[in-house]
């Protein structure tokens, strides 16, 4: 990250759509040293609590008199072919856009933005809003190194992000990463249920899951040089209680096997949603 007076501070920015994850980012953003002044958002559905952040932070509300130098769409995809008109009318010829508008292709940006050259595609995920997500990104032939490092650095705000060499990457990117926290959570209901059913107090239950869970991803993190498969081998002793229970997950690849057809069902759905 080289925001606070680095070469990829962007010189004006301009975000289209301030909700939850916009939202997430803006803030990131000025955290990290952004000038507000530099920035303006553009949300004809702003919060309340948005608003205020934004007249409390110095950030501008509505289009910029100039075309930005980076341009980020953050909007409901649904939204995005009503919007386009308004919005092209606002690009130049150096503006960089970067879209998290999921469904949302390079092509299709261009289609609908047709002044737009330079695109990046970002597919972010929820932990994103809080710092601690992984952005799967992927731009196309006009975006400049210059450009890249500056869309990278943007995209920090929200946590990891990883380049993809092509497109089509983005629906693996999609089914993994984008949907994964919505597995790991249901882990978490299934946990707790599980719990209850052996006769815990559900808060109990519920706080033993989600506490397990973090703890695990805590030292998934602090541990990069191990495998996930070491960390499962080493809390797992010969004859104990956890080898029973991963007899269970593990024979004859069960888990595994719902865990590949449940990926590979949201990349059909995420192949379908960008067609």
């Amino acid at each position: 990250m080289t925001f606070s007076g680095g070469e990829d501070f962007p010189a004006s920015l301009l975000l289209v759509g301030a909700g939850r994850m916009g939202g997430a980012l803006l803030k990131g953003w000025l955290n990290l040293g952004l000038d507000p002044a530099r920035v303006h958002v553009l949300d004809p559905a702003l919060s309340a609590e948005m608003q205020a952040f934004c007249a409390a932070r110095g950030v501008k509300l509505g289009a910029p008199p100039a075309p930005p130098e980076v341009l980020v769409l953050a909007i409901k995809p649904q939204t995005f072919e009503g919007a386009a008109p308004a919005l092209a009318a606002l690009i130049g010829h150096e503006t960089l856009i970067v879209s998290i508008l999921a469904g949302k292709t390079l092509v299709g940006t261009t289609a609908y933005l047709p002044g737009a050259r330079a695109v990046v595609r970002a597919m972010p995920n929820l932990p994103a809003a809080i710092g601690a997500g992984i952005t799967g990104v992927v731009a196309n032939a006009a975006v400049t190194s210059q450009q890249k490092a500056t869309a990278q650095a943007l995209l920090e705000a929200g946590g990891a992000v990883v380049w993809l060499d092509d497109e089509s990457s983005i629906d693996a990117v999609t089914a993994i990463s984008g949907s994964g926290p919505a597995y790991v959570f249901y882990l978490a209901e299934c946990l707790t249920k599980a719990g209850v059913a052996q006769g815990l107090n559900p808060d109990v239950a519920a706080r033993l899951a989600r506490a397990t869970i973090e703890g695990a991803g805590a030292l998934l993190a602090a541990t990069p040089e191990a495998s996930p498969a070491k960390l499962r081998t080493d809390v797992t002793s010969p004859g104990g209680t956890t080898e029973a229970a991963l007899t269970e997950l593990m024979g004859g690849d069960a888990l595994a096997d719902l865990i590949g057809r449940a990926v590979a069902a949201a990349l059909r759905r995420a192949g379908q949603l960008s067609g």
